[in-house]
C-alpha cells in the first residue's frame, strides 16, 4: 500500500514538473513571439522612413524617384519597395501619379524629422565623442530611427542649435526650415577663384574616403588652380590636391568675394613646420580637428592669439615639445599639423 502511494506521488510530481516545463516553454514562446512582432514592426517602420527619405532627397535634387532607385537605395527587392510604397500611400504619406512619387505635406514633415535626427546625431558624434569620422554616417543611419522629435530638439539645444552637420549638410529646423544657401559645385568654380568648402557628400563611401584621406573638410578655404575634363587641381591648407571630376562632384563650395584677402588668410604656417627655437602665434585650429581632439588642444591652451614656441623635436620626428604659456607640452606631428600659426620674429637678446 505504501509502495503504491509512493509511486502515485512520484507520478504526480513528474506530471507537475512536466506541466511547469510546458508552462515555462509557453511563456518563453510568447515572449519570443512578442519580440519578433516588435522587431518586425520596427523593421517595417525603418523601411518606410528610408523610403520617405529617399523620395524627399531625390525630389530636392531635381530627380524623379522610381521603385528601382528606391530599391537600390534601401538595398531591397523592387517588390519589397513596391509594398513599402503601397503602405505609405495607405497612410497618406505619399502619392503616386503621372509625375511619379511625391510626398504629401505630412510625409514631407516625417521625412524632414528623420533627416534632422540623422544630421544632429552626426554633429553630436563629431563634437561630443571620439568616434572616428568614417563611423558617423553609419551610426547616424541607425540612430535616426530611434530619436523622437522631442529628443532631437534636446540634442540640438545641447549642441547650441547648429545649422549644419559636420559634412556641411544643412540641418532642418523643428518646422522643416533650412538655412539659406548660395553654394556651387567645386567643378563649376572658375580657375583662380578662392572659395570655402561648405559641404562634402559622404556617399558613396569610396569617394568620401578619398576626400577624407586628402584632409579636406567643411570650413576650409581653397583656391582652384586649374581644371580640365580629366582633373582639377586646387590649393588648400598649404597643400596641392589633384581631384578626379567624380571626386570634385562631391564637394560644394561658397565663392569668396575677395580672393586676394582670402588668399592671405588661407596661407598660415602649420605648427608642425615651425623649426625648433622659433615662435608663432596661433591663427586657428583646422576644421579637420573636431570633438575630443579639438577640446584637448584647447585645454592645453592652444587658442587663437596664443604664442607658441617650438623647443625640441624628437630624433624620430614623431613628437615635438612646444612651450605654451610657460608650460611644456608634447604634440605628435599630425596634431601639430592641425594648428595654423603666423610666424613671429624672435625678440632681441
Amino acid at each position: 500500500m505504501l509502495g503504491q502511494l509512493a509511486q502515485t506521488g512520484a507520478a504526480l510530481a513528474w506530471a507537475v514538473a512536466a506541466l511547469a516545463v510546458i508552462a515555462a516553454f509557453v511563456v518563453l514562446a510568447r515572449a519570443a513571439l512578442a519580440r519578433w512582432r516588435q522587431g518586425r514592426q520596427f523593421r517595417l517602420r525603418v523601411r518606410a522612413e528610408d523610403a520617405l527619405k529617399h523620395v524627399y532627397k531625390a525630389r530636392a535634387a531635381g530627380e524623379r524617384p522610381t521603385l528601382e532607385s528606391m530599391a537600390g537605395s534601401m538595398q531591397v527587392s523592387v517588390n519589397r519597395a513596391a509594398q513599402t510604397v503601397a503602405g505609405l500611400q495607405k497612410a497618406d504619406l505619399l502619392t503616386l501619379g503621372e509625375e511619379g512619387m511625391r510626398l504629401t505635406p505630412s510625409g514631407e514633415r516625417y521625412a524632414l524629422n528623420v533627416i534632422r535626427a540623422h544630421r544632429l546625431w552626426e554633429q553630436h558624434l563629431a563634437e561630443k565623442t571620439g568616434v572616428a569620422e568614417n563611423e558617423w554616417h553609419r551610426r547616424a543611419e541607425r540612430q535616426e530611427h530611434l530619436i523622437t522629435p522631442e529628443q532631437a530638439d534636446s540634442i540640438s539645444a545641447g549642441l547650441g542649435h547648429p545649422t549644419h552637420d559636420p559634412h556641411g549638410d544643412p540641418i532642418p529646423g523643428p518646422r522643416g526650415d533650412f538655412p539659406p544657401m548660395s553654394d556651387q559645385l567645386l567643378s563649376s568654380l572658375e580657375p583662380g577663384r578662392w572659395a570655402r568648402i561648405t559641404h562634402i557628400e559622404d556617399e558613396p563611401e569610396e569617394i568620401f574616403a578619398q576626400i577624407r584621406a586628402m584632409g579636406l573638410a567643411p570650413g576650409m578655404q581653397l583656391r582652384l588652380l586649374a581644371k580640365d575634363p580629366r582633373r582639377l587641381r586646387c590649393w588648400c591648407d598649404g597643400e596641392d590636391h589633384v581631384l578626379a571630376p567624380i571626386v570634385a562632384a562631391n564637394l560644394t563650395v561658397q565663392p569668396l568675394a575677395e580672393p586676394a584677402a582670402a588668399g592671405e588668410a588661407a596661407r598660415p604656417l602649420l605648427l608642425s613646420h615651425l623649426e625648433p627655437g622659433r615662435r608663432g602665434r596661433v591663427v586657428r585650429l583646422s576644421p579637420r580637428c573636431r570633438g575630443a581632439e579639438r577640446r584637448r588642444l584647447m585645454d592645453l591652451g592652444i587658442l587663437p592669439g596664443t604664442v607658441v614656441r617650438s623647443e625640441l623635436r624628437s630624433p624620430t620626428g614623431g613628437l615635438t615639445a612646444y612651450r605654451v604659456r610657460d608650460t611644456l607640452i608634447a604634440l605628435r606631428e599630425e596634431q601639430a599639423a592641425q594648428i595654423q600659426i603666423e610666424p613671429l620674429a624672435e625678440p632681441a637678446s
